[in-house]
């Protein structure tokens, strides 16, 4: 694989990666921060999706420009947007996706018995990630999906403990 490619193929599993592992760490540490002071499944659920919609588009365009600022300063030029586009839209759609993932269990059943099981997925989904990472990278795959699992973890365990503060 030429550089270009291969850059161009780092750029896209960067903005991947982050956007899952956001989506996941974000959206669960909200839906739980917000479910465990008894919040009715209809507000979890509307606050889930707004933030899944809202935080999709909005990490694609900071990816865009971020990605579109970057190519341009090292290339010195203005034509890069077509890379900078689709690392954009893996952004927004992998962040889309994984958003559901804390977000479902709340689509099934009660938020009481939804809570636990969402911090699980999305802990089995960061240690995936992390795995999956690391199979393209070429490192050690159960030790990076327990540091994704476990840096993840600490930012879902704020997300209840702010929960638990405040309400």
């Amino acid at each position: 694989m030429d550089e270009e490619k291969r850059h161009r193929f780092a750029m896209y599993l960067r903005n991947f990666i982050f956007g899952v592992e956001d989506s996941l760490v974000s959206t669960v540490g909200l839906l739980s921060g917000i479910a465990i002071v008894n919040t009715p499944a209809n507000t979890i659920v509307l606050t889930g999706v707004v933030l899944i919609f809202v935080e999709a588009f909005s990490m694609a365009v900071g990816s865009f420009l971020s990605e579109r600022s970057s190519a341009e300063y090292m290339a010195r030029t203005n034509d890069h947007m077509q890379p900078s586009a689709t690392a954009g839209a893996i952004m927004f759609i992998s962040y889309f996706a994984a958003g559901f993932i804390p977000l479902s269990p709340y689509l099934l059943m009660t938020p009481d018995r939804a809570f636990m099981i969402s911090i699980l997925l999305s802990l089995i989904a960061l240690f995936v990630l992390g795995s999956v990472s690391a199979r393209l990278a070429k490192t050690n795959l159960f030790l990076t999906g327990v540091r994704m699992l476990l840096i993840g973890g600490i930012a879902i365990a704020v997300g209840v403990t702010v929960g638990k503060l405040i309400g």
